[in-house]
């Protein structure tokens, strides 16, 4: 049957695959499916080892779920802790601002029997103005220098004039009044009233959020009533104290102007545009438009919020009767050395201790010096927690814990405060010495009256300020309901960047954000699947917007999902390497379909849910045929691949799996290969034919750039927003043929772009994988480098390199101007094929730099890639990597300037940090070489001059062979030399342990040796995971030498060796190119044995072998005699040359012969064979290449001549590697008549293969050792230089030194003549070697080790913000209900029942592998029978959900299909029937969902009633009304009642075996053979 190609559908286009068919084709079941003989029914059980990656996965999440609980207590009581001493720090200096307050004063220093009191002098009141007012001004500092910094590193915005003047108005309110309050109102009121105003700050914030509610809200009329309320409470606030206390304390009057204006400062975060009202609508939008002026704006309000401030607290002290020239001029004295007065009193028979307004004076005083510095160390005090609670706060919010430790601390602060107070209040007025030791006996708070304090519980005043509190709660209710993501930015947590640290609890409880993007609930996704997406995000394609000529200008929901394209590239990878990347890929396609399943059955919204599909882009994929030479097949890794991939996927779902074969499509660039994952994700195989496109990493990563991102985003016929939403939102995922890696590691790499869009790219921590020597030494490199720095880059800068082996890429980045179209460039120069084909991953990192995006780094996001086991694989991979390093940081440093002024988060300090690395790897051959100059004169004891001696001579040797020798020489002495350099270096090391004896530990050797394995080993601690990575450090000391000497060297001398070095295999050849090269070959032998000296000797006149003579003589060839010399007969050549040419005439007549006896060609074959064979003798009897080209011609104008038929090919319909058995007979299709114009313009303009120009060649090898020869001249110069110098110095050391101040050792002598001690001080000297590796090595290790505790602080967090905690502590009040506990689950049970393993009863009684005791018990022959009668067709997962999901019934307590699916869950956290019965309810609200949407479709008059169902439970939401469905039985569960079947839902695991599909037939229709189509249906399947 002809192969008839056809145009694909849309189904085809988009990867959809209907969810009922099989992965197992009919090939592996049903009626082709034979028994197996009873004598071969035993097994392989699938594997149970698990990778790399899962390893030790169960007990890492256990102690991450630990560190979360002890996050949440530390966190808690540190943000608790800090506020109150920040609240109380701030009451306590308030206190001593009144001029008139007096207090008791301990009589144990000044008379134990008298009583005394003590009033503040003015010097003192002034100092603690002044601290209040600097506590003030320290946020506005920081908010000042975060505005200026991000202006003038980033983007600002300047404002409208209005928007400004708004601004600036409620600003000056907001200062003013707290200057009221802070200088006029608390100094007025003892410290437990004062407290508890704080609570009344939220009246102008209430009124705007009640003015901002919308009819849309949910029970608005209640929560209106409610914001009524809590006004009104916050309003008896401002009237209670200046009612009661108003007639002896005139400034309690101020507390509504001071407590109405500070809360002005709050507005901006409770206005709304969705306010019905026009005023409340404006400020909104001035709100949305301070989005983006916001720090331009605050660089002047910060400026002016210290000077209103400042002004205000001068006039209130004014007005208070302070002088203010004496204030101005007393700061010195406040903050110095000044007196107290204390006064004796003798108290009134009536009066108590505390009650001194009746206490008659003696007139005795006595003066005591004033502790001048404790004002300053309240100060200190204060700032600190202040900005801890802050900053604590903050990082509750980042990492999702904000509802216990963030708004449950905050409003317990003013309670907590308040109790305290009343206690030590209490205290003190008891006994005035009670805090003797702890505070100045002349400071404390201002104190209540006792009266109050024993009437606060009983009285009214508990129970008026537990309104005050409660309604503060309501207005800041927001925070115990967050709805920011995983590590939001500060702009996305707080309305203003800082905070006011005068109010520090008020302030976090109304500046944090209240308007955060709704949560999407269950009733809402059938919306959002309306939008014009395929429903239920079932593919990563998207449809087009109808049949309107005119694209929707409107973005869609859908738009902002995220599509992740996994694009690996391959070439020879081992059969272990690609089973560690498939298993990967499996893995996430696991994790993808349990994300999508549980959104479709289970109707959850699942914030972290992706589409994902896989594309992998195999180098070099054909090879050769057998058969012709004119025909390809792939090659035996396309082959190992196809053969691997059901072993993945048996190792993954642990049971027998076969995937089913791929789909075959021929292509333009070679062909393709499509499998349908058990998860229903697609993974493509793009064969790439070298003799069609260019080979090599970087053309594959350009492939896969403009066919994702090109054709497949751009070219969709949507409006352009749409479009940039979509990449924005569309990432690829760059892979290894070997990598090893978990879903949680993309999704931590996800989290990184969501929170930040400029982000162009992330990677992960990559963990080399082998064994040997060389892997030990790579595992410390790798763990040194990610740990400090790139931990640095990260911090400071940006990261350089994201490695193409595990990194995730925006689309939106690659798609900007000078990235992917530059990326396309052709190396054409010496310096491009070092820059752009050695190091691809930096490059592309490089330009996504110089146009100003990010890249970051991201320790918990973990995969695992094989590293080089030998040494020669080891530098070979270095060699490319070190030049590409250096030439990629050199052009980002060249052009520093334009980097700067584009990119936000590169400045001219990270310029600075990497100008250093790069002098230090420039200068590492000549630092080493000092080092080991050095290391023998201390370890040897020989002077200077021989160890130079003894180190340069093997060096130049080194570089003497790298220049004259090939390769595997190189390489060998490389190893020699290396080998020796380590023995070396273990008696280095040993010697300098002993020299550090000596010296002692203060000597600069041992410090430094002492912070650098302090460095490495605090890091290690602080990556417990990774912590015995430290361990092969001594290999590392060992091989310094070797890695940053030879290895920078052979990397250098070989600059112009641009071959990738490593993975090379020999292919296959044609017969006319392996004639070629025997021929060749031979010249070349014959050539070399001319040019030898034997050959000189046997040179004479006669033509060589073709002489010879009558007498000849020999001796041991080494000369030959010949006399009466004549040329050789040529008569047993001329023979061998008959005999051919008689076979040719016969084999000409055969053929003829058999024309006439089979004439349709039926023993072609053999024909075939034979005349290979013919050519073969022919072509090793024709000596002449003219003649054996003039034959063959001959034979095939012969063949055309006699019509023998030949079948025709075409290369995009019938290509023979289609052909092979070994691609399994998948399906055939066909590219459409889009995607394959767009593959041949792609490669028409970037990606033909670049013919080889022999002119051309010559001209970059010679370019590229001109580059080589420039670069090792510079190299060698700067390091001659460098050496020169310090040696020189060295040699001088008894001048040039520095005498080190520690280790100093003390020499005492005693002279027994003059009878005199002399004391002498040795000091160490640091010497010039000693000088460059403390001063630059050392700043180095200093700057990367502290941004490595920063980097790792944020990778906790990160990892914190990720993990879930389904415990007591994280559960919210309506987590209770049915729908809450699915809600919550959702993705465990989806992944516990879309198992493939014991989805047929198939559950394997093999629990007792691993228990001794019980092999007597295996059912051995039970099991093997049972598996050889069974007729298992797997499924997809989905398939295998809903046979479990459907067959659920709670009051059974376990599921009609085998297999229990919260089985895998924590019993102790749920329980099993309780989550049975909430997945039976939540399976019927999707039935009565269902069967409402097909009576739509069918227009259906009956009520639902009759199915089971009644009318208002099936329009109930499906998460607040659950339908009951009891009477609906298992058939109807899986079939409609009637009409057809809604193509919205798929078809049920009960049609799963009907053969009769079209799309079944159509696939065994393909496994015919190929014949050539007829050129009309040719032309037909191209229009």
């Amino acid at each position: 049957m002809a192969a008839v190609r056809r145009e694909p559908t849309d189904n085809d286009r988009s990867f959809s695959d209907d969810e009922s068919t099989p992965l197992n084709n009919d090939i592996y079941s049903g009626s082709n499916r034979t028994e197996p003989a009873g004598w071969d029914v035993f097994r392989v059980l699938p594997p149970e080892a698990e990778s790399i990656s899962t390893a030790n996965q169960q007990f890492l999440e256990t102690t991450i779920k630990v560190i979360k609980v002890i996050v949440y207590l530390v966190t808690f009581i540190i943000v608790l802790t800090a506020g109150v001493i920040a609240k109380g720090s701030v009451l306590f200096m308030t206190s001593q601002l009144r001029p008139d307050k007096t207090i008791p004063y301990c009589n144990v220093e000044v008379g134990r029997q008298k009583t005394f009191t003590v009033s503040v002098p003015e010097e003192e009141r002034v100092a603690w103005a002044w601290c209040i007012f600097f506590a003030y001004i320290v946020p506005e500092v920081g908010t000042f220098i975060r505005s200026v910094r991000i202006c003038f590193f980033k983007s600002w915005h300047r404002p409208p004039s209005i928007d400004f003047l708004i601004i600036f108005f409620a600003e000056t309110c907001h200062t003013v009044g707290l200057a009221l309050l802070m200088f006029a109102v608390l100094p007025d009121l003892d410290v437990v009233k004062g407290a508890m105003l704080t609570n009344c700050m939220c009246i102008v914030p209430g009124i705007f959020g009640m003015l901002s509610r919308n009819n849309k809200e949910s029970k608005r009329f209640a929560k209106v009533i409610v914001d009524m309320l809590a006004i009104a409470a916050q309003i008896t606030g401002l009237v209670v104290w200046p009612l009661v206390e108003g007639e002896k304390k005139p400034g309690v009057w101020l507390i509504p102007a001071s407590a109405f204006l500070t809360s002005v400062g709050w507005w901006e975060n409770y206005v709304s545009q969705r306010s019905p009202l026009a005023f409340v609508k404006a400020l909104g939008r001035v709100k949305e438009r301070m989005e983006k002026t916001r720090y331009f704006t605050y660089i002047f309000m910060s400026v002016w919020k210290g000077v209103t401030f400042f002004c205000s607290m001068l006039l209130v002290l004014h007005m208070r009767g302070q002088s203010v020239p004496n204030f101005l001029a007393m700061f010195n004295t406040g903050f110095s050395e000044h007196k107290i007065t204390i006064n004796e009193v003798r108290p009134s028979s009536t009066s108590t201790l505390s009650d001194l307004a009746n206490a008659i004076p003696t007139g005795e005083t006595t003066e005591i010096d004033a502790a001048y510095n404790t004002a300053f160390y309240v100060l200190l005090i204060q700032i600190c927690a202040a900005y801890i609670c802050y900053i604590f706060g903050k990082f509750a919010c980042k990492i999702m814990i904000q509802g216990f430790s963030y708004a449950f601390p905050v409003n317990l602060t003013i309670p907590v405060t308040i109790s305290l107070l009343i206690a030590a209040c209490g205290l003190r007025n008891g006994d005035p010495c009670f805090f003797h030791n702890s505070i100045p006996d002349y400071l404390f708070f201002d104190s209540p009256p006792v009266y109050f304090l024993n009437d606060f519980i009983t009285g009214e005043h508990a129970w008026v300020w537990l309104l005050w509190l409660l309604s503060q709660t309501w207005i800041t209710l927001h925070i115990w309901t967050p709805k920011c993501e995983r590590l939001a930015a500060t702009e996305k947590l707080f309305v203003n960047p800082m905070y006011d640290s005068l109010l520090i609890d008020q302030s976090m409880g109304l500046n944090r954000r209240r308007d955060g993007e709704d949560d999407v609930k269950t009733e809402d996704l059938a919306d959002i699947h309306k939008e014009g997406m395929d429903e239920y995000y079932e593919t990563i394609s998207v449809q087009t917007e109808g049949s309107s000529s005119t694209p929707g200008k409107q973005v869609k929901s859908s738009d902002s999902i995220t599509r992740i394209y996994a694009c690996a590239t391959m070439w020879h990878e081992t059969k272990e390497e690609m089973m560690e990347m498939l298993k990967s890929i499996i893995r996430l396609d696991e994790d993808q379909s349990a994300r999508r399943v549980a959104q479709k059955y289970l109707r959850i919204v699942d914030p972290d849910y992706y589409e994902f599909e896989t594309h992998i882009f195999f180098d070099d994929a054909f090879e050769i045929s057998d058969e012709n030479d004119d025909d390809n097949v792939v090659n035996r890794f396309v082959k190992m691949l196809i053969e691997t991939i059901d072993e993945a996927a048996t190792h993954v779902h642990e049971t027998t799996i076969r995937i089913k074969p791929p789909k075959r499509i021929p292509a333009p660039y070679g062909g393709r290969l499509v499998w349908t994952l058990p998860g229903k994700t697609k993974m493509i195989a793009h064969l790439k034919d070298k003799g069609k496109i260019r080979h090599r990493k970087r053309w594959s990563q350009v492939m896969y750039m403009y066919y994702l991102l090109g054709h497949r985003l751009m070219e969709l016929p949507i409006s352009v927003d749409r479009k940039e939403v979509m990449a924005e939102n569309t990432y690829l995922l760059t892979l290894d043929g070997d990598i090893d890696f978990q879903p949680t590691a993309v999704q931590l790499l996800v989290d990184l772009m969501k929170k930040n869009r400029n982000l162009g790219a992330a990677c992960g921590r990559i963990h080399p994988v082998g064994s040997g020597p060389m892997v030990w030494y790579q595992m410390f490199e790798y763990a040194i480098g990610h740990w400090l720095q790139k931990a640095t880059e990260h911090m400071i800068g940006c990261v350089l390199c994201s490695p193409g082996c595990f990194s995730l890429f925006r689309g939106k980045a690659l798609m900007d101007d000078n990235v992917m179209r530059r990326y396309t460039q052709r190396s054409d120069e010496a310096r491009h094929y070092v820059q752009y084909d050695q190091g691809e991953d930096r490059w592309l990192c490089t330009l996504l730099l110089q146009r100003g995006y990010r890249v970051e780094y991201s320790a918990a996001s973990d995969a695992y890639t094989h590293c080089p086991e030998g040494f020669n694989e080891f530098y070979q991979q270095r060699r490319r990597w070190v030049p590409s390093t250096m030439a990629n940081i050199m052009d980002l440093l060249g052009d520093y300037k334009k980097t700067i002024k584009v990119n936000d988060n590169i400045s001219m300090p990270y310029i600075g940090y990497q100008m250093m690395l790069m002098g230090g790897t420039i200068l590492g051959p000549g630092t080493i070489f000092l080092m080991l100059v050095g290391a023998f004169v201390a370890a040897f004891k020989i002077d200077n001059w021989t160890s130079f001696t003894y180190n340069i001579v093997p060096i130049l040797f080194f570089m003497l062979i790298c220049f004259t020798t090939k390769s595997e020489i190189q390489l060998l002495f490389a190893q020699i030399l290396s080998t020796a350099y380590a023995l070396i270096m273990m008696a280095v090391i040993v010697g300098t342990a002993l020299q550090l004896g000596e010296d002692g530990i203060g000597s600069p050797s041992a410090i430094f040796l002492i912070a650098m394995t302090g460095s490495f080993l605090i890091a290690a601690f602080l990556h417990p995971q990774e912590f015995w990575c430290i361990v092969p450090g001594i290999i590392y000391l060992l091989s310094i030498p070797s890695m940053y000497l030879l290895l920078i060297l052979y990397s250098i001398i070989n600059l112009n060796v641009v071959s990738w070095g490593t993975r090379e295999v020999q292919t296959k050849k044609t017969k006319k190119e392996m004639e070629q090269e025997k021929k060749e070959a031979e010249e070349a032998k014959k050539k070399a044995k001319n040019n030898s000296l034997l050959g000189f000797l046997g040179k004479g006149n006669g033509s060589g072998d073709s002489d010879e003579g009558a007498f000849e003589f020999s001796m041991a060839g080494l000369f030959k005699i010949i006399l009466c010399q004549h040329p050789a007969n040529d008569s047993e050549r001329q023979q061998l040359s008959r005999i051919a040419e008689s076979l040719e005439t016969l084999s000409k007549r055969l053929e003829n012969i058999e024309r006439v006896v089979d004439p349709h060609n039926m023993h072609g074959t053999r024909r075939r064979s034979i005349s290979r064979c013919e050519g073969s003798h022919r072509g090793a009897l024709t000596e002449d290449k003219a003649e054996e080209d003039q034959s063959r011609s001959e034979d095939e104008e012969e063949s055309e001549g006699t019509g023998e038929p030949r079948q025709k090919r075409d290369d995009l319909v019938n290509p023979y590697w289609m052909e092979d058995p070994d691609l399994k007979h998948g399906e055939v299709d066909f590219m459409s008549k889009a995607e394959e114009t767009f593959w041949k313009d792609l490669i028409a303009k970037y990606l033909y293969p670049i013919d080889a120009n022999k002119e051309e060649q010559a001209r970059i090898a010679s370019d590229l050792i001109e580059l080589r020869n420039q670069s090792v001249f510079a190299f060698f110069v700067i390091n001659a230089l460098f050496v020169l110098i310090v040696f020189l110095m060295q040699l001088n050391k008894d001048t040039l030194h520095f005498n080190w101040p520690f280790g100093v050792k003390t020499n005492i002598s005693y002279d027994e003549v003059s009878q005199e001690v002399h004391v002498s001080k040795e000091y160490l000297q640091l010497e010039p070697i000693g000088l460059v590796f403390v001063f630059f090595f050392a700043l180095i290790l200093v700057i990367q080790f502290l941004a490595m505790l920063f980097h790792r602080f944020g990778t906790i967090s990160h990892i914190l913000a990720s993990t879930e905690l389904n415990w007591y502590c994280n559960k919210k009040v309506d987590d209770t209900s049915t729908d809450a506990l699915v809600d919550r689950h959702a993705l465990d049970f989806v992944r516990h029942m879309q198992k493939l393993r014991g989805l047929d009863n198939d559950q394997d009684n093999d629990e007792s592998l691993n228990d001794p005791d019980r092999i007597s018990h295996r059912r051995t022959i039970h099991n093997l029978d049972k598996h050889s009668r069974k007729k298992q067709v797997i499924g997809t997962l989905d398939v295998a959900f809903k046979k479990r999901f459907f067959a659920i019934s709670a009051e059974n307590g376990k599921a009609e299909a085998a297999g229990t699916p919260v089985l895998g869950l924590n019993r102790k956290m749920i329980n099993r029937e309780e989550a049975l019965k909430a997945l039976e309810i939540r399976r019927n609200s999707v039935l009565a969902e269902r069967r409402k949407s097909q009576m739509k479709t069918l227009g259906a008059s009956k009520a639902p009633s009759e199915y089971g169902v009644t009318g208002a439970q099936a329009m109930a939401a499906p998460r607040h009304r659950v339908s009951v469905a009891s009477g609906v039985s298992l058939k109807e569960m899986f079939e409609p009642p009637t009409g057809s079947v809604n193509h919205a839902y798929e078809e049920e695991p009960s049609s799963m075996n009907n053969n009769s599909s079209v799309r079944l037939a159509n696939m065994r229709s393909s496994n015919s053979k190929w014949k050539a189509p007829s050129e009309s249906s040719r032309k037909n399947s191209r229009m």
